[in-house]
């Protein structure tokens, strides 16, 4: 998202960019997401659910991405819904596919990943972060890093930050967190167009247990929490009990109900009884939340900028939209590139 983002961006001001994307399609994780671009409302909640953040880079996100939604329609970028489903947060549903189409160059190198940064001309690192790479979760996120779901696009594996680092530019703050969500254990077989009907989104209506029976009280609305905590549990597991009564609970358009059906349709080990039922998930890592350091412009090292998944210091500590983050940032590293004034 951040990459097309800034090549849309950059081509609007005139530029002729070139793309390289690793894998076949185009969009990333963006395109495995339920497709909702969305800010806090209230900017001091903005701060409390991601403490670790800079408030700089924070502030700029929450002040640019009305405008920048706008843009995306006038795109083309087909909305779904004017909501996100949840009072605390504002923003627009998008059409994953079409957002893709609406963003994407005709001269887009599929395929090609790009190995080494170019001399003499500006370099936007958008490689989706390291999600996908098992050896870089278990370095900076969890040593169960073998155990966990990856639901992240297939060429995330921390190219960004080996070009970034490699151009001087420096880690920043936060690799340890992820954003991940609770997913049917196996044996059940989870395909990537699944990733978001099956997550298991109610952890604040269960009681959460490891294999050794500790429990985890869920602390956000977003039950990213619990998800960290799972990463990092024995097999990167955890136990939802759900009483018979919790069931009927919704979590934005789905009953607790129909979740947990939706895991026990999908394989994963579910256990019913007279009082409740169980379900076995595993932590499904979406994205790093951590990445190489950069100002308000997008900069990591001179002529080097990074944005999406590659740029840390926005939700850390917390969690904030990273299709959002990705948007605002994509546009702001092209102009900056560019020289183009903010």
């Amino acid at each position: 998202m951040a990459g097309l983002a800034a090549a849309a961006e950059a081509r609007r001001l005139g530029a002729q960019p070139i793309v390289f994307e690793k894998l076949e399609r185009s969009g990333g994780s963006m395109r495995l997401s339920s497709g909702v671009v969305w800010r806090h409302r209230d900017f001091e909640r903005f701060r409390v659910e991601c403490p670790g953040g800079d408030e700089r880079l924070q502030r700029l996100l929450f002040e640019r991405l009305d405008e920048d939604l706008r843009w995306l329609e006038s795109l083309g970028a087909p909305v779904v819904e004017r909501t996100t489903g949840n009072d605390l947060t504002t923003g627009a549903r998008f059409d994953v596919e079409g957002l893709t189409a609406a963003l994407a160059p005709d001269d887009l190198r599929l395929g090609s990943a790009l190995t080494d940064a170019p001399d003499g001309a500006p370099l936007v690192l958008a490689t989706g972060g390291f999600g996908a790479s098992r050896e870089l979760l278990r370095e900076h996120v969890t040593p169960e890093a073998d155990h966990v779901l990856i639901r992240a696009a297939p060429g995330s594996v921390g190219d960004g930050l080996r070009l970034g680092l490699a151009a001087g530019a420096s880690l920043g703050a936060g690799l340890a967190d992820v954003y991940a969500r609770a997913m049917p254990a196996p044996p059940a077989r989870v395909r990537p167009e699944q990733f978001v009907a099956l997550s298991q989104l109610y952890a604040r209506h269960a009681r959460v247990t490891n294999d050794g029976g500790e429990a985890h009280e869920n602390a956000t609305w977003s039950e990213v929490d619990t998800a960290q905590w799972m990463a990092r549990q024995p097999r990167a597991r955890a136990w939802f009990r759900v009483e018979s009564a919790a069931l009927a609970e919704r979590v934005r358009e789905r009953s607790v109900g129909e979740m947990v059906a939706a895991a026990e349709a999908a394989g994963a080990p579910v256990e019913r009884d007279g009082q409740g039922v169980t379900v076995e998930c595993v932590a499904g890592v979406t994205t790093t939340l951590g990445g190489l350091a950069i100002d308000e412009q997008a900069q990591a090292a001179p002529g080097v900028f990074a944005c999406g998944a590659d740029a840390g210091g926005i939700a850390t500590g917390g969690y904030a939209s990273g299709i959002a983050a990705a948007l605002v940032f994509g546009r702001i590293a092209a102009r900056a590139a560019l020289g183009v004034a903010a």
